[in-house]
């Protein structure tokens, strides 16, 4: 016997829309409880993939780490020109 799971009415629609193109492309008549432990089993396999698509953003940058880099920055007291980064860069 399964647990329930709720989702919202978005997922479920979704859910139901990938089920009914499913037994229309391939003949094949799944099961909603088919279909979520595919769709698991698949996302399992690639877990890194969906660990990373729960990172937050880190572009743009908040306000905050804006500000931390501003103060992390120092003055070395050298002007630098565009000549200078184009010698340090390409030699």
């Amino acid at each position: 016997m399964g647990t329930a799971v709720k989702v919202d009415d978005d997922a479920k629609a979704r859910l139901e829309e990938l089920q009914a193109e499913i037994h229309l492309e391939t003949g094949v008549t799944v099961t909603q409880q088919q279909l979520l432990s595919r769709l698991i089993d698949d996302a399992y396999a690639s877990r890194d993939d969906v660990i990373e698509s729960f990172r937050s953003s880190t572009v743009p940058l908040s306000e905050e780490e804006k500000e931390r880099m501003r103060k992390g920055r120092i003055s070395s007291g050298v002007e630098t020109d565009e000549e200078d980064i184009d010698e340090i860069l390409y030699g």
